[in-house]
């Protein structure tokens, strides 16, 4: 079955489009930190996109009629793969597996901040926080998630945190 993904109102690819402008993700829209301009002071901690200037992205996904939400190992080496993946830097893994339902809470923390995770895999639903500053590419864990745990559906929603001039 075709995972389904819901940004807001609309249903579309994760990949294809940023949920809050709903413009395509390529490099001249993601431009890094390390960028000339005229927010020069703020290049170690904030980003400028389309415009606006902020701190990084923050993705919280709901995922629904998932699988594999109770094991430990797997969910520790999703969260290497996602951190891998988007390009950010990983400090610290913290898992907690409760008992008897199985369900994980947890956090990897970042450089650029953090992805933190809660299941419930009597509901086959999980909760996932993907916040990452800088040059980190916080979209490209949601396919990481969609191939661990099999969704049928995926909420999205996008939060510039920290936004300058709003």
């Amino acid at each position: 079955m075709e995972t389904a993904v819901s940004i807001g109102q609309y249903d579309l690819k994760s990949t294809d489009l940023f949920p809050a402008t709903g413009e395509e993700i390529n490099s001249a829209i993601w431009p890094t930190h390390n960028q000339q301009g005229e927010t020069e002071h703020l290049l170690d901690h904030f980003i400028t996109r389309n415009g606006i200037t902020f701190a990084g992205t923050h993705l919280i996904l709901d995922l629904w009629k998932a699988s594999n939400l109770d094991d430990l190992n797997l969910m520790e080496q999703t969260l290497r793969e996602a951190v891998d993946l988007c390009g950010a830097t990983l400090l610290h893994i913290h898992l907690h597996h409760f008992t008897p339902s199985g369900g994980i809470s947890g956090v990897a923390v970042l450089a650029e901040s953090h992805i933190s995770v809660h299941t419930w895999p009597e509901k086959g639903y999980a909760a996932f926080d993907v916040f990452m500053c800088g040059d980190a590419r916080p979209e490209l864990s949601i396919e990481v998630f969609k191939r661990t745990f099999n969704p049928t559906h995926i909420n999205i929603h996008e939060h510039l945190r920290g936004a300058c001039g709003q």
